[in-house]
């Protein structure tokens, strides 16, 4: 399980988020939405502890498995390097990776769809390529929570659906409390099981995905009139903003 209790973070005379409640237990996908500068980085670095919080708990276990918004990371190490760096935490203080750390490393590689970069240097990927190594080196972590922080931002179409893929097969798993962030109410709706809103006039509201993430609370999210279309031939359906297709129209 992971998540905070009755959590404040302050900036300076600026509070980003206060009294902010909420758990994710073992088996279960949260996503949190909310629009730029509300909190929703900073509750994940609370959650994890790399943000000092003002008031309340966090709760996380000693091992995370993390993957960052961003992978600026100049250093020239080969990306299996960079995934058996998630086994760190297994190997102690001089310990080195054994060759089943390697494996664990090339498995969760080949998971992502990464496998064929193995032997290049990180800090020659693209951002998408990165962001699928970095998840790769999350789950090598072997750890039961998985925190993700807009993991799709820096990824084409093809690769947002490997991977809302793959992480919807973890959560169906439900061997993982698995936590992300996102600007895509899709991607809550297409694997997330409950969400957290980052309201701007008022407390987060968490529940039940397909009770929480609807135009009405989109609209107060993020100011924008939303509506839900049926994507014809397969009985799914997405929401969109009052400016997709305006010129159409």
């Amino acid at each position: 399980m992971i998540g905070l209790s009755t959590a404040s973070v302050r900036f300076g005379n600026r509070t980003i988020f206060e009294n902010l409640s909420f758990s994710v237990p073992k088996g279960e996908c949260m996503a949190i939405l909310g629009p730029n500068g509300r909190g929703k980085t900073t509750a994940l670095r609370a959650m994890l502890g790399f943000q000092r919080i003002d008031t309340g708990q966090r709760r996380a276990p000693d091992i995370v498995g993390y993957v960052p918004q961003t992978a600026t990371s100049q250093a020239s190490y080969r990306v299996i390097d960079v995934v058996v760096m998630g086994r760190a935490a297994g190997l102690g203080l001089f310990g080195q990776p054994k060759a089943e750390d390697f494996a664990v490393a090339r498995q969760a590689l080949e998971r992502v769809g990464a496998a064929r970069f193995e032997a290049e240097r990180f800090d020659h990927l693209s951002g998408g390529e990165r962001q699928l190594v970095l998840l790769a080196r999350a789950m090598a972590t072997g750890s039961d929570v998985l925190v993700l922080d807009e993991p799709g931002a820096a990824l084409d179409l093809a690769n947002q659906q490997r991977l809302l893929t793959l992480l919807d097969g973890l959560r169906q798993s439900r061997d993982k409390a698995i936590v992300f962030t996102t600007h895509d109410p899709n991607h809550a709706l297409a694997i997330a099981d409950t969400a957290l809103l980052m309201l701007p006039d008022g407390p987060a509201l968490k529940g039940k995905v397909d009770e929480v993430v609807t135009p009405e609370h989109l609209q107060r999210l993020y100011g924008v009139p939303m509506c839900f279309v049926a994507l014809e031939g397969t009985g799914q359906r997405a929401v969109l903003p009052a400016f997709a297709g305006a010129r159409a129209a």
